[in-house]
Formats: structure tokens, sequence, C-alpha cells
């Protein structure tokens, strides 16, 4: 049996406890296994602030991003091995598995292009610089530089490669060394793209570490210029966050957690409208790619109450249409979760939806006899305002549909009620209600996605993260960001005020020239 093996202080180590198996999702088969323990976290942080920092910051933006373009090739090559992997241990459908491998080589050659239009600096212009007094000669400017810690990232089982793949991005264009964890279910593909990039010999030694297995004490090593970027439950989260090491050094934590994400249909929008079909596609889209363990899947629908039954109706014609199988099969259009635990958690979550409400498709019996598959569930819950619904994120192919008046006011608060999520997506041609609309969801959602009839052709995906944007959400979804171009680095680096005189600061860290 393949024991995955950690890369750490240059060298690959495997661990000593137990083993966790690592399994085929489709069929139960055991393919490999993780062992933590054995790891001194002490030198391994020690590691990446003695060698790899020093030596990122001693490169230029343009020659990190040229870095970063290059890792995107090697992945890149290595495509069709990797959606291999993604079938075998993820259980995902080739396109699912492309969707998360293209994911980390665009976000990776996205970031690379960042850091060649950002040149020969070492620090960023935070802004344009102020005067600050009477005199125009005192003078002040904010800079960002490169934090001299570590960046640890805990990384989710749904997307092995494009998770690792966006927060070392941007860590590494910042300057910062990284040490990615990756999600134990899935970990045979992280461990390969692992292996690619430490055999690229692209980066420094001491810049890139990989940790396949637990963390052990590593958070107990960081201090007050590290950052710690986590993916996964709130449960998790929370215990991360309330590590007294954490706290008493103040270390910087990104959390990207449970998101309740709505679908909205306006009242507006008739059966022949596009943007109507845009939305069912896009819902069952959403529901069955990567078999709704998608943090930005969708999980609530809200539509007018005049719209219910035939909202229903289509969405359960097309539901009960997908094809539910072996992700090996090109005719397969939805693979298992992808563990055993996964699946009981997703069944206990169906019943307690369906406690609250009707199930019209699917629901929590087995679907198979071997394997961990769900069919595509839908729940008609009549009451928006039920408890359950607005408290609970069920991390597979399920989603609740509610009605509401159409009122957008009222449509605002049971959206809301989620308590903070990562994206809501708005179908509406409605100007004065999409923006009534639109302003009321903001303060509780990272990203708010709007589609009309004039750009239902053009739109991509509400579940398509892109490097250009932030991605994270306030409240249950974390309170983090990532992503956003630049300011997907700002976690990365300290934001400094200088003050002195303005010809030496502005020419020297502004943006005016010498």
């Amino acid at each position: 049996m393949t024991t995955l093996e950690s890369y750490v202080c240059g060298e690959w180590k495997a661990g000593v406890e137990d083993p966790r198996p690592l399994e085929n999702p489709a069929t139960g088969e055991r393919l490999a296994e993780v062992r933590s323990g054995g790891i001194d976290f002490a030198a391994v942080v020690a590691h990446a602030r003695d060698h790899g920092g020093p030596a990122l910051r001693a490169m230029t933006f343009a020659e990190r991003g040229a870095i970063l373009r290059e890792l995107s090739s090697v992945l890149h090559e290595k495509r069709d091995e990797l959606i291999a992997l993604s079938t075998s241990n993820g259980g995902n459908t080739r396109g699912d598995a492309k969707f998360d491998i293209d994911g980390a080589t665009g976000t990776l050659a996205f970031y690379g292009g960042l850091g060649e239009k950002l040149g020969s600096a070492r620090f960023l212009p935070d802004g344009d610089g102020a005067k600050l007094s009477r005199a125009a000669r005192f003078f002040g400017q904010h800079i960002l530089v490169p934090r001299s810690g570590v960046a640890v990232h805990i990384n989710a089982f749904n997307f092995p490669t494009w998770g690792m793949g966006e927060k070392m991005a941007c860590a590494l264009l910042a300057g910062v060394p990284v040490i990615e964890k990756a999600g134990t279910p899935s970990a045979i593909l992280a461990h390969r793209m692992a292996q690619l990039v430490v055999d690229s010999g692209l980066l420094p030694e001491g810049t890139f570490q990989f940790v396949a297995g637990g963390v052990g004490d590593l958070l107990d090593h960081l201090g007050p210029q590290d950052c710690l970027a986590f993916t996964g439950s709130s449960g998790t989260g929370a215990k991360l966050k309330a590590n007294a090491n954490l706290i008493d050094r103040n270390v910087r934590v990104n959390i990207e957690a449970d998101s309740l994400n709505a679908a909205v249909l306006a009242p507006d929008v008739d059966n022949d409208n596009e943007v109507y079909n845009l939305f069912l596609a896009n819902v069952v889209y959403d529901m069955r790619q990567k078999a709704g363990q998608k943090c930005t899947a969708v999980r609530r629908i809200l539509v007018p109450e005049h719209k219910v039954a035939e909202v229903r109706a289509e969405l359960v014609e097309r539901l009960t249409a997908v094809k539910v199988g072996d992700p090996a099969d090109e005719s397969v259009q939805m693979g298992p979760v992808a563990s055993a635990a996964q699946l009981a958690d997703v069944r206990a979550g169906i019943d307690r939806l369906a406690a609250a409400g009707e199930v019209c498709c699917g629901g929590s019996q087995a679907v198979a006899e071997s394997g961990y598959f769900v069919a595509p569930t839908l729940v008609y819950v009549s009451d928006a305002t039920s408890d359950v619904v607005h408290a609970d994120e069920v991390f597979g192919p399920v989603a609740t549909l509610m009605p509401y008046s159409g009122d957008a006011e009222a449509l605002v608060d049971h959206v809301n009620r989620g308590g903070g999520s990562l994206v809501a997506s708005v179908y509406s041609n409605d100007k004065d209600w999409s923006e009534q609309v639109l302003l009321g969801l903001a303060p509780w959602h990272g990203r708010v996605w709007l589609a009309s009839d004039k750009v239902a052709e053009q739109t991509l995906a509400p579940g398509m993260v892109l490097p250009q944007m932030i991605h994270g959400g306030p409240g249950r979804a974390g309170g983090g960001e990532e992503l956003g171009a630049l300011r997907g680095l700002s976690f990365y680096m300290q934001r400094t005020a200088l003050q002195g005189d303005r010809g030496f600061l502005s020419r020297r860290f502004g943006n005016e020239s010498e």
C-alpha cells in the first residue's frame, strides 16, 4: 500500500502514526494511505522563514510571476494524468476534474501575468500619498511590503488542485513561502500536484512545503508575521481561530467556511425570458457539479409564489434526468460524494431538511450497493422563514425550494437569514427591483451575481470563482477574502504608513516616477 509522504525541510517524509485510508469513492477500493505524526513542525516553519522567505523577498514581482506562469505550464502538461487521479480518488467526472485542475492552472497563470505587470518592484504603493501639514513638504504614503513569516494553507478536499493553486499563487507572488496541507479524502491528487511543483525545481528551497496528514502542533509555532488560510467547515474553522497561540500572537487568519448560497428568481421573469432558462440550467448545474461539493453551490432556491409549482416541476424533471454513477463512465453526469463520512453527513442533512418540508426528488436512501452515491435532491419547504433551511449547509447535491411574495425587502430578509454567504445569484430584468435587492444582499455576501436577458448568453455561472474578483464572505462564510487580483496579495503583506519628505517618499515609494 502506497503511503503519501510530506515534503518538508527539503525532503519527502512519511508519517508514523496509524494509517488513514484513501479510497475510490465510486467503488470503495482502497488506493493509498496517509499517516500523521513524525514531523518536526518547528523545523518546518523555521525552514520556510530562514530559507524560503529571504529567497522570495529578494525577487521582484516579475520574477515571482514568471515562476507562477511556468508552474501553470508544468501542471497543464500533466493535465490528463491529474484528471485520471481526480476521477479515481475524488469521484469526479472528467468535466468536474477539468474544472478543478484548469482552475488551478488558470489562477496560477493569472497571478503570473499580474506579476509581470508589476515589474521590477518589491513592494506596492497603496493609493496616493497625502499632505500631512500646512506645508506641502511633510507627506504620507502607504505601502504594502511582504511579511517576513510563512503562510500555512489548510485546504479542502473538494478542490485539491484549485484550492492549493489559488492560495499559493497569492502568497508566493506577495513574497511569502507556503506550507500546504491537503484535504485528506482527495490527498492523492494534491500529493501529485506537490510532486510536480517540487520536481520542477522552479521554486527556491523553503518556499514550498507540503503536508499529507494532520498538522500536529504546526499552529503552535506560528508568530505575528505568519498567516493561516483555511477552507472547510465552520466548526473546524472556529476551532482553528480559537487556537491559543494564534490569539496570543495575533496571527492573521483567513477563513472560508459554510455558505448557504441562494438562487433568486425575480417576479418580473416570464417563461419566454432568456434569463428564466438560464436560471433553471444554472441551478441544476450547480447542484450536480462536483456532486454538490462546492462552496459556491446553490443551497436555497427562492421563487415567487405564483411560479413555484412550475419551477418545481421543471427542476424535478431535469434533476431526475441526471445520470449518477461511476465517473469513469463518460456518459455519467454526476459521481459520488468524496467519502463514507461525507455520504453519512449528506444523508443526515437531507433527513433534517425533509422534516421541515417535502422531498420532491432524490432523498437520503441508498443509490447503489457500493460507493458513496446520493441522488440530486430537491426539498420543498413552504415557509421561507423556517430555521432549519437557513441553519445548516448540506454539502452535497441538495437544495431547498421556497416561495416568497415577490417583494424585494421580504426577499432580502429571507436570503440574509443564511447568516453570511459566498454568493447569491439573482435573475431579473427589473432594474429598480434588482438595485434594491443587490444593495440589500451586499452586506451579507462576498459576491452578488446578477443575470438579465442582456447578459444571458455571455455570463459565466455564479458558482465560478474568478481570480479577478474576491472569493469569501461574511459571517457563516468565514469573514475572509481571497483572490480579487491585487487584493489577494494584501493578506500576505503589511500595510505601513511612511511619513516624511514628499520629494523622497513620493518618488521612491509612491506613484510618482523619480
